[in-house]
Parts: C-alpha cells; structure tokens; sequence
C-alpha cells in the first residue's frame, strides 16, 4: 500500500544514525516538504473544515437529511460540491445519522391479550362479491421515510373498497377504514384478517360483530 506523504514524514527521525537526506531519497520524499507541508494540504485541510461546518448547520436545521439529501444542501445552499461517499464519511465522523421513520418489516405483531378467531376459508368456494372481504397493512416508500396503508378488498373481485395511510402502526387507521368501507351500504358474510394486534383489537373486531359478520383470522405465521 503506497504511504501518504504525511505518513512519509512522520517516518524521519532526526535522531537516527541514518542522515536526514539519504532517509528522505529512501521513502522518495522531498526533502522540501519535510520542513515545508505542501500548500495543497492546507487548502485540502480547511475545505474538509468547511464542509464539516456546513454539514453540521445544515443538519442542525434538518436532521432528516441523508447523505444524498445533505450532497444536494451542499451544493445548493453553499456552493460545496462533495460527492455522497465523502459525506456520508464526515457525517459518520460528526457522529450524524438521518432522523426519519423506519419502517416495521412485520407489520402483523400479534397481541396476547386480545382473542384470536378462527380461519373459515378453508375449503370454501369463494363464487361471489362480498362473500369475503379482507384486509391487510404494508409499508409505502416515501421520500422522507415510510407510511403505512391499510386496504380493504373483495376477496373475489379483488376491488378495493378502502384505504387509509398512517405514519404509525396504531389501530385507529385500520378501523377507518373499516368503517369507510361498511359506509358504502355493502356486507360481507365473512371477514378475513391476519392475526396482527390491530385486527384483533376490540376496536376493530367490534365493528364487524355489531355488524353482523363472521370473523376469520389466517393462523398465527400462515398469513
């Protein structure tokens, strides 16, 4: 691996028996530059300096920003133009990390306390519109971290007749969309969820009883 020229002259010792110069023409180091660092060092020095406090400012006023996000600030804002891995390299070094909402790769985390309801779709012919309706949460992209949508769809159409999003995985979104989509004046004889803690809530489960609908649930893993 080639030694920097910084590396170079820590490596000369005034106090060896070897002479200055010839250690110098060993390392193939300017003698020059040993007393002299080179003005491109400086420069390099207190640009690096200045990007560190520009990405410190800009952070300070917008955490959310990445290292892509933070790139497009620097050249914007102050005219530094940085390429992502270098700072994605000073932001680690000022101890900076992106403040955003990270997704739940399993959005169906069960609860212990609230009852489970059997699964009534085995070996059933499904033949007709709202026969059975399920529902199920994702997580959607977004520029500035995620949002969670909850569908309610016609299992043998395959039409969506509700939808919410949420910026959090609690309870409230997924019974508005149950209640959206009984507002259209349609029942299903069955409804089918998996066994995450929102559909087993009594919010949610209350709903479909006081409406008079079957209640399934996928078994626990089986979704």
């Amino acid at each position: 691996m080639a030694l920097t020229v910084e590396a170079k002259r820590a490596m000369v010792d005034d106090g060896e028996n070897i002479p200055v110069v010839r250690q110098c023409e060993l390392l193939t180091l300017r003698r020059s530059s040993l007393y002299y660092p080179p003005h491109c060092d400086q420069e390099a020095e207190a640009l690096e300096q200045r990007v560190l406090n520009a990405i410190d400012a800009l952070y300070t006023a917008r955490p959310h920003l990445g290292r892509y996000g933070m790139t497009d600030a620097l050249s914007e804002e102050c005219s530094l133009e940085v390429n992502p891995k270098r700072v994605r390299r000073l932001m680690k070094t000022l101890g900076l990390q992106a403040v955003y909402p990270r997704p739940r790769r399993n959005t169906s985390q069960a609860s212990a306390e609230h009852p489970k309801y059997p699964y009534l779709l085995r070996n059933l012919e499904i033949t007709a519109p709202d026969q059975v309706w399920c529902a199920d949460i994702t997580y959607i992209r977004l520029h500035r971290g995620f949002a969670y949508l909850v569908a309610v769809m016609d299992w043998f159409t395959r039409c969506v007749l509700a939808w919410e999003l949420s910026n959090t995985l609690d309870t409230t979104f997924c019974v508005e969309a149950l209640k959206r989509a009984l507002g259209t004046g349609r029942r299903p004889a069955i409804f089918n969820t998996d066994q995450g803690s929102q559909f087993t809530s009594e919010a949610f489960t209350q709903v479909l009883t006081e409406a008079g609908i079957a209640i399934s649930m996928d078994g626990l893993g089986l979704p």
